[in-house]
C-alpha cells in the first residue's frame, strides 16, 4: 500500500490535482491501518513486542515515519507534498525489512523486560519525526535555492512556502526531541536493571548521545537564539546523518549491547 501511495503522491507532485493527493493520502492511511494490524499480529504471534530484530525494528520505523507524517499533515494541510518524500522512505524500509530474517527466537533474559516496548517504541517514533524534520529541511534548502536564483520553476509551485517548511521542521523537532530524551532515559533505567549501570558508553548509547546533543543544540538555538530556516535545515540534515550511522551501522556492524545479531546469536 505504501508503494501505491508513493505513486499517488508522485502523480500529485506532477499534476497538482487535489484528487490525486486525496487518493494518495487515503491509500496511505489504509496502508498504515493494515501495518498497525500486522504489528499487533506479530506481537501476539511472538509473545513479545515486535522490536527485537532488524526486520521488526525496520518495519516499526516505517510505521513511525508514516505516523509522524500523518500527525503533521493533519495539522498543516499545506504539507501534503511531503508525502512524495516520506512515503518512498517508508516503502523502501518495508522492502528492506522484507529481506531481513523473520524468524521468531526466544527472547534472551535481558530483553524480557517491560522496558522493551517503552524504550524501543518511543525511540523509534522519535526517529520518525527526525526523518520528517530532515525531509522538510531538504525541501526548504531546495525551495530557498530557487528563490535566491529567481528561477521559479516547477518545484517552486509544488513545494510549500519557506515558512511552512520551517514550521514542519520546528514541530517535528519539538515532538521528536522530547521522545528521544524519554527514550534515552528509559534506556538508562533499563540498563541499570539489566547490567547494574545506567550508562556504559556502549556504541549505540554514545551515538544516541551524539544525536541528542545535535537536536538539543538545534532546539536551543531555535528557542533561545531564534534560529530559523537555513541553519535549522542544515542541522536537521546533520542530525539525520548521525541517525543513519546510529541505526544502520552501529546496530548492524559494531559489537555492543544493541547489535541485533548479538541478541539472537
Amino acid at each position: 500500500m505504501y508503494c501505491v501511495a508513493t505513486v499517488g503522491f508522485f502523480v500529485y507532485a506532477y499534476t497538482l490535482k487535489r484528487e490525486a493527493a486525496k487518493g494518495a493520502l487515503y491509500t496511505l492511511i489504509l496502508g498504515f491501518s493494515f501495518h498497525t494490524l500486522s504489528i499487533i499480529s506479530r506481537w501476539i504471534e511472538a509473545g513479545h513486542p515486535p522490536l527485537t530484530n532488524l526486520f521488526e525494528a525496520t518495519s516499526f520505523l516505517s510505521w513511525a515515519i508514516v505516523l509522524a507524517y500523518l500527525i503533521i499533515e493533519k495539522r498543516l494541510k499545506q504539507v501534503r507534498i511531503l508525502g512524495s518524500v516520506i512515503t518512498p522512505i517508508a516503502a523502501l524500509l518495508m522492502l528492506y525489512s522484507s529481506l531481513c530474517p523473520k524468524e521468531i527466537f526466544p527472547l534472551p533474559p535481558v530483553l524480557r523486560s517491560y522496558w522493551l516496548p517503552i524504550h524501543a517504541a518511543i525511540s523509534l517514533i522519535s526517529y520518525g519525526f527526525f526523518i520528517l524534520a530532515a525531509a522538510s529541511g531538504l525541501l526548504y534548502l531546495i525551495q530557498e535555492r530557487q528563490i535566491k536564483k529567481k528561477k521559479l520553476g516547477g518545484w517552486f509551485k509544488r513545494l510549500p512556502s519557506l515558512e511552512v517548511l520551517d514550521r514542519v521542521n520546528e514541530i517535528s523537532l519539538k515532538i521528536g526531541f522530547p521522545l528521544l530524551t524519554v527514550g534515552i532515559i528509559t534506556g538508562a533505567a533499563w540498563a541499570e536493571k539489566a547490567w547494574g549501570d545506567y550508562w556504559s558508553w556502549d556504541p549505540k548509547e554514545t551515538w544516541s548521545l551524539i544525536m541528542w546533543l545535535i537536536y538539543a543544540a538545534l532546539l536551543h538555538e531555535r528557542l533561545a537564539v531564534g534560529w530559523r530556516g537555513r541553519k535549522a535545515a542544515w542541522l536537521s540534515l546533520i542530525g539525520f546523518l548521525a541517525w543513519l550511522i546510529s541505526f544502520f551501522i552501529i546496530n548492524l556492524y559494531i559489537p555492543g549491547a544493541h547489535t541485533y545479531v548479538e541478541w539472537h546469536g
